[in-house]
């Protein structure tokens, strides 16, 4: 018998006997269990790593893409042009490699190094491109930009995981409200700068230096903790039982995300041309700040029902949010007044960022959603300049996934037996 020392038992092993092995006797292996995981849930690492994850993560790439309301603005108004938006299809279909290579290979510093320089190249590039030369927008803002953040995005969220556990969803909030402060500042820079005498090219490249410091920093403190998948070996093997059970209320939650995102950015991207179209900025300078006011109240609306939904269950906060941000959509027809513009900008901003609850749950469907949703509603304005088309488009849409909606927390609540879904 081996005379290992005894310890932590993962595995016990019958090993055949050898030429050594007196005759009848049995050799037996204990296997030591590995360490087990240690997450810290605190500590100067993981702030720092909250710290990183929230510049990337949210405040330039999402956060970017809520000012791209300023781009439609003067594209449209100034140029002619309808600006066909990508960058949000790239971020969710480019984040699910780069997450891959995150947890898988390892290779997370490389990745978010990558993305990174990617991006804030393409921001450049972006202040060198001709209005008038649509493709030049397309390649830099859509398609290069858009990969940029895909491989900042999921591995600066996911990195919080080898921080965070029991205090994991807080670390999570923190990094997501700065999808409203970059709302918050990037609009007023740009508008400030492009409508003023530093123009187009200079105020992209400003916006372009301001984050190419934030992500020298961001990529300077976000650490990892835990061995990549590769080292740590294979792990259990997904119960395909529980995932055909909730394959209907799976589909049904699909659908819904995808139908409510696809209406759900239509005024973050067209309110500032709706306000100087209808000559709404008066003495407040309301074309500059709505689209800073939106993407600020969002940051109250994605942490305030996040707080929320974990006493009453996220269905139960997510049903009347999503019919109350269609609503608001339609509502856009009484928008035409200053106050008015103020009052729906922040009732707006709330809801939408609300509805972002458990966004995650179909990145990859949704996706789709945020390269089609933009584009069909300019296509639709554009037929003779009425805003009564893609309003009752978006809002009807969004109506829909909301019914959805009601109708997957009437199946989850009968599965569970419980309201508090």
């Amino acid at each position: 018998m081996s005379d290992r020392p005894m310890g932590p038992l993962s595995e016990v092993e019958l090993a055949t006997k050898d030429e050594s092995t007196p005759p009848g006797s049995v050799v037996i292996e204990v296997v030591a269990a590995p360490p087990a995981i240690n997450i810290p849930d605190g500590g100067l690492q993981a702030w720092l790593s909250v710290l990183g994850g929230y510049v990337p993560d949210c405040t330039t790439t999402f956060g970017y893409s809520n000012s791209f309301g300023v781009f439609q603005d003067y594209m449209c108004a100034r140029n002619g042009l309808t600006v066909i938006e990508t960058l949000d299809f790239h971020v969710v279909v480019v984040g699910l490699p780069a997450g891959k290579l995150f947890f898988d290979q390892g290779y997370f510093h490389y990745v978010v190094g990558s993305g990174s320089i990617l991006y804030v190249f393409c921001m450049f590039m972006l202040s060198l491109a001709n209005p008038h030369k649509y493709y030049q927008l397309v390649l830099s803002q859509g398609i290069g930009m858009g990969i940029g953040s895909g491989l900042m995005l999921v591995p600066a969220m996911s990195v919080q995981t080898h921080h965070w556990r029991v205090r994991r969803s807080l670390a999570m909030g923190i990094v997501m409200t700065g999808s409203g402060v970059g709302g918050l500042i990037y609009p007023i820079m740009l508008n400030k700068l492009v409508n003023g005498s530093a123009g187009f090219a200079w105020g992209v490249r400003a916006t372009a230096f301001l984050t190419l410091g934030l992500l020298a920093i961001a990529n300077a403190v976000m650490t990892t903790r835990l061995p990549s998948a590769r080292k740590r070996g294979p792990g259990p093997k997904p119960d395909m039982k529980a995932i055909r059970r909730t394959g209907r209320t799976g589909y049904l939650r699909s659908g819904t995300l995808f139908l409510v995102l696809w209406g759900m950015f239509f005024p973050y991207f067209y309110l500032q041309l709706w306000v100087n179209l209808h000559r709404l900025s008066g003495r407040w300078q309301v074309t500059v700040i709505q689209i800073a006011i939106l993407n600020a109240a969002s940051i109250f609306g994605r942490t305030l029902p996040n707080m929320l939904a974990d006493r009453v269950g996220p269905f139960n906060v997510l049903a009347p949010v999503a019919v109350i941000t269609s609503a608001l959509v339609l509502a856009m027809f009484g928008v035409t007044s200053t106050g008015a513009v103020i009052v729906f900008s922040i009732l707006y901003g709330f809801f939408s960022g609300a509805s972002a609850i458990r966004l995650g749950l179909g990145y990859f469907v949704t996706s789709f959603a945020m390269l089609t949703g933009t584009p069909i509603a300019g296509a639709l304005f554009d037929e003779g300049g009425r805003w009564y088309k893609p309003i009752v488009f978006n809002s009807v849409i969004m109506f829909a996934g909301a019914s959805c909606l009601i109708v997957a927390r009437s199946l989850v609540a009968r599965a569970k037996g419980s309201q508090h879904v």
